[in-house]
């Protein structure tokens, strides 16, 4: 196997996945944000919040379409690019996906055609408690996700026979020693995901002077979350980072791009890591602090980069900047909600345009968060697709190199169609906002199909747009 073609095979399933991504972490803090809304709907009888509800259920359908199509193609490409993975470690990482399936989606599966389609066909009550079912699937499918996710990073509960790992404790493999930490710090950057896309939905149509009501009420629901999970979000990514430093040291080395372990670690601002000299050119940084915050100790010391073999080390330069534009965005999220809290408080956030036009165009910011995070979490795993027990160059299989670059050229082309056509669609729809009938099932045997529903709302935006181009 040519080491370009190992080189293909990853970017291939990086692509595939970063694409894939955005779209379970978005539905499964809008999944909850819709319950929520019909909860308080039932209590309270506004009919506004029954609006709301609908609009983002057809922004929900749009999205689940999209994340559904992009993830079927990541189970074929294990099988066909990472056989050798599938052999190594498949008897943990099989069961793992197949509860899933069994409990998650088994779960939005029966409740999804509810909650999209039964606004007028069901009692009130037994529709809200299908958003409610539907968001808690997708709450367990990330719980599933997270935990073979992260026994990939701290493999636990299994023993090694014959270079295969066998699971002999259940409870040790899904709650691995990386878990709880990647788990409560990925699921808080979904809701905090969502509430950012709120808030900036929110602050778009108040700005505008459209749907003052629902404007308001997804400003103040959006805000209060990102001033909660935003803090919350900075605590928790500190103890990931702990539990990382504990387990995973090399990546939290090339993190920092830290060198000397012998030698407290600087907070490194900016530089150019250089693996050649192992050094760092021009780098801007603070004395000592990077101590402080990885081992709570200003004196302190952790590994660096020159204690593993070099063999060992993850890519450097991506993981360290990556790093920091999870960083910086998550400190300006942060600043969002420390600032909007304030303006609230003084009772000046509804007329403050020069804070609510920028958040308007905030939406983008927890996705591209999420990106980095990830891409810092699975880059700095390597050279390991399975720490300590599987090298990433062993686990593919023996594809030929033009066979991994067509399919990745085709790739890239198809999940660059879909992403564009479900963008557009989502954007018409909330060009078009909170307005309207709810949503039908259409006539015929596509009524039982539950993602139909992202048919539907694709020709809700498109008359949406025909009637504002009119």
């Amino acid at each position: 196997m040519e080491a370009d073609a190992v080189l293909l095979a990853r970017a291939q399933f990086a692509f595939t996945v970063a694409f894939h991504i955005v779209f379970p972490s978005f539905t499964i803090g809008l999944a909850a944000f819709i319950a929520t809304l019909l909860v308080r709907w039932r209590i309270t009888r506004r009919e506004h919040l029954h609006r709301l509800a609908r609009f983002w259920t057809k922004v929900f359908a749009v999205s689940f379409a999209m994340g559904v199509v992009s993830g079927i193609v990541l189970s074929y490409e294990i099988g066909t690019n990472w056989s050798r993975f599938s052999r190594v470690v498949g008897n943990v990482i099989g069961p793992l996906i197949g509860y899933e399936v069994l409990t998650a989606f088994f779960l939005e599966a029966s409740f999804l055609g509810i909650m999209l389609f039964g606004w007028k066909r069901v009692s009130p009550n037994l529709h809200v408690a299908s958003a409610v079912l539907v968001a808690a699937g997708t709450s367990l499918s990330a719980f599933w996700i997270l935990s073979a996710n992260s026994w990939m990073h701290t493999p636990a509960g299994h023993e090694m026979r014959d270079g295969i790992a066998y699971p002999v404790d259940w409870w040790a493999v899904i709650f691995n020693p990386s878990f709880p930490y990647r788990f409560a710090h990925m699921y808080t950057a979904a809701f905090l995901t969502t509430s950012l896309v709120v808030l900036a939905v929110g602050a778009r149509y108040l700005v505008a002077g459209r749907f003052e009501t629902e404007a308001k009420t997804m400003i103040r629901m959006g805000l209060g979350m990102v001033m909660v999970l935003a803090p919350l979000q900075m605590f928790l990514g500190d103890q990931h980072g702990l539990n990382t430093e504990k387990h995973q040291p090399v990546k939290i080395a090339a993190m920092e791009a830290h060198w000397d372990g012998s030698e407290p670690g600087d907070l490194v601002l900016f530089a150019l890591p250089d693996t050649e000299s192992r050094s760092n050119r021009f780098e801007i940084a603070i004395p000592r602090l990077g101590s402080l915050i990885i081992t709570h100790d200003i004196d302190g010391r952790f590994p660096g980069l020159n204690d593993f073999p070099s063999a060992d080390w993850p890519p450097i330069l991506p993981v360290f900047f990556a790093f920091r534009v999870m960083v910086g965005l998550g400190l300006m999220m942060l600043g969002i909600g420390v600032l909007g809290g304030w303006l609230w408080w003084r009772g000046r956030l509804f007329g403050s345009r020069w804070f609510l036009v920028p958040v308007s165009h905030a939406w983008p910011m927890g996705f591209v968060a999420i990106l980095a995070g990830w891409w810092v979490t699975e880059t700095g795993r390597q050279p390991w697709v399975a720490t300590g027990i599987l090298r990433t160059a062993d686990a593919v299989s023996p594809v030929a190199f033009g066979a991994v670059l067509t399919t990745l050229v085709l790739f890239v082309a198809v999940y660059l169609t879909v992403f564009s056509v479900g963008v557009y669609y989502i954007n018409r729809l909330i060009a078009h906002g909170p307005a309207g009938a709810p949503a039908e099932p259409p006539e015929g045997r596509a009524s039982r199909r539950p993602l139909a529903a992202a048919t539907e709302a694709a020709h809700d935006a498109i008359a949406a747009g025909e009637r504002r181009d009119a």
